[in-house]
């Protein structure tokens, strides 16, 4: 079974001359296998597709795909029209629990929040479904009252965007207006101090940090009376304290509701979720919701790529964690040498103090250096200090490194095409090594004919990172390269981040919130202390063992690792474990 998939907006029949039809073998039989629809666009028949993929080829704009499907896939829950994405099964909503979707981006959560939600009713690939198909389809299974409620319009869904950074453009005001909107269960309150966001509610909206808006847009989320909460992405800007933070929330939450998450982090994840369905297929092509899975078994199975129950294999290769031996640091020149500076905002602003008068801070050629830290504690302002950006207030920074910069908010705004915009700022781009290297571990090849404006969250970072790692220099900083990522896209970005570095010899620097990404990137670790908002101190770098657990004491969360995959886990507060750990002080790992 296959299905042919056509993006209507890059099919461009006046320009290419009807190559997808004039080469398509079935033409010779006088079978029409692909004809011009009304709007002019490619429209092809799946009936009578041999798939023989010379339409994929012929096409210039790679607007065709021609999918084979697994063999049990069988009637879509959704279809949007003739060769469009097609949506298998729907996750299962289910009251007093958080169920989480863990899969890639492109693969079919829009729609399954839109209709689980009651925006759009399941058409189940017809042009002319009705309700009562719909019943009957999961009539005898656990979703049929929830389908039942949702077709007679009773069910209220609460969501939280998956995209916080478009909130000012859609709502203009202070943060208190918008949540004493929003507070339909009289808790906004309680919700602003548990989310520590007090200090904003005053402020306007476009203001607003990423991770100040992201904790408001769970607010505004939380405080509406729902049945069903669905929340896209909680982590993007937020640092593990308010992760885990938000993760209990959300499980008060499910305690009276019915709530579910789809989250990229999994160490987050693995702590708040009840069941994980994992979510497969092609982006834009066609995507499958698995039936509900223990937390760890999804995780896990996901990881290694391949769904045992479903016989399905995701990818060729695992993605493993590995606990990197440190490197002999004495043998290793040194990048950058620098003792005490400090940074002060106005007489009663934020402070950042760098190193001690005696002890200085070295930065090693050829390594990957990871930062963490709480928000607000200066990590931004550290990186765009050793970028040039800014000027220490005491001390001073002197180097003439070339730097190349990835900053923490991307701002897409030239309104050129992806392959113009990353040809014009570096000379690598039509070489072997970057476009093998780079762009295509990093997905970007089909999005070369791609606005910039017009790019999603996760496809403007890549195009980032691309941009970054374009350029001549020999230190590299990324700051929050994980944001809007999801799983398999941060483990190619960090496999590319860390292979740039190895085979060039070149310094990178990465600060983000991800442990999972930080663990798999990083050589030694810069940590972060202090008081957000007050005053930030820098220590390190140290080994990744000596630095986590410095970072993780202050936090007072322990990891250990899974025994099959060897990926970090949060342990439960004040389990066995947890407790054991802290009583050693060994917050990162136990040692085995």
């Amino acid at each position: 079974m296959r299905i042919a998939i056509v993006n209507k907006d890059r099919c461009q029949f006046k320009k290419c001359g009807h190559e997808c039809i004039n080469f398509c073998p079935r033409v010779r039989t006088g079978d029409e296998t692909v004809v011009i629809g009304e709007d002019g666009k490619a429209v092809i028949s799946e009936e009578l597709c041999v798939g023989c993929g010379i339409c994929i080829k012929k096409c210039p704009f790679d607007a065709i795909m021609i999918i084979g499907l697994p063999e049990e896939l069988d009637n879509p829950v959704h279809r949007y029209g003739a060769n469009g994405f097609a949506l298998y099964g729907l996750p299962t909503p289910v009251q007093g629990k958080v169920t989480g979707i863990l899969g890639p981006n492109g693969v079919g959560k829009s729609t399954t929040v839109n209709i689980l939600s009651g925006i759009m009713m399941p058409n189940l690939g017809k042009d002319d479904t009705n309700w009562d198909e719909v019943l009957e389809i999961y009539s005898g299974s656990g979703m049929y009252e929830y389908m039942k409620t949702l077709s007679e319009g009773n069910i209220k869904a609460s969501h939280k965007p998956q995209y916080v950074d478009n909130i000012p453009k859609a709502v203009k005001g202070k943060v208190s207006k918008l949540l004493n909107k929003a507070d339909e269960r009289g808790i906004m309150d309680e919700m602003a101090r548990k989310l520590e966001i007090e200090h904003v509610l005053n402020r306007d909206i476009k203001d607003l940090s990423g991770g100040e808006l992201q904790r408001v847009a769970m607010a505004a989320c939380v405080g509406r009376e729902a049945d069903f909460y669905f929340i896209d992405e909680i982590s993007p800007y937020l640092d593990i304290y308010q992760r885990i933070n938000s993760a209990r929330i959300i499980q008060e939450l499910a305690e009276t509701s019915a709530v579910m998450v789809i989250e990229h982090d999994l160490a987050l994840l693995d702590q708040l979720a009840d069941t994980v369905h994992v979510a497969y297929g092609i982006p834009a092509g066609y995507g499958v919701i698995t039936q509900p899975k223990g937390v760890r078994v999804a995780i896990n199975q996901y990881l290694h790529g391949f769904l045992a129950e479903e016989n399905v294999r995701l990818r060729t290769e695992a993605i493993g964690f590995e606990e990197h031996p440190p490197r002999e640091q004495k043998d290793i020149p040194t990048l950058l040498e620098f003792s005490r500076f400090t940074k002060k905002y106005g007489d009663d602003g934020f402070e950042l103090v760098v190193g001690s008068d005696t002890l200085g801070n070295e930065i090693k050629q050829g390594e990957v250096i990871g930062i963490v830290g709480p928000n607000g504690i200066g990590k931004s302002t550290f990186v765009n200090i050793l970028a040039g950006e800014e000027t220490p207030t005491t001390g001073s920074l002197e180097t003439d490194l070339n730097i190349a910069y990835k900053p923490q908010y991307l701002k897409g705004d030239y309104p050129v095409k992806v392959r113009d915009f990353l040809r014009g700022i570096n000379t690598k781009f039509d070489t072997s090594y970057y476009q093998t290297e780079i762009i295509k571990p990093l997905q970007l090849d089909g999005l070369m004919d791609r606005i910039l404006t017009e790019l999603s969250g996760g496809e403007l970072q890549r195009a980032a990172i691309a941009a970054c790692l374009g350029k001549n220099a020999e230190l590299y900083i990324f700051d929050e390269p994980s944001a809007h990522l999801d799983v398999e896209q941060r483990a190619l970005a960090t496999r590319v981040i860390r292979r740039f570095a190895e085979n060039n010899n070149v310094t990178a620097m990465v600060v983000d919130h991800d442990i999972y990404m930080i663990d798999m990137l990083s050589e030694r670790l810069v940590v972060f202390e202090g008081q957000p908002g007050v005053i930030g101190e820098v220590h390190g770098p140290f080994g990744m063992r000596e630095g986590m657990n410095l970072f993780l004491k202050n936090l007072n969360i322990t990891f250990r690792r899974d025994d099959e995959t060897r990926r970090p886990r949060v342990n439960k507060p004040d389990s066995k474990l947890d407790r054991q750990q802290k009583s050693v002080g060994e917050y990162y790992y136990a040692l085995e």
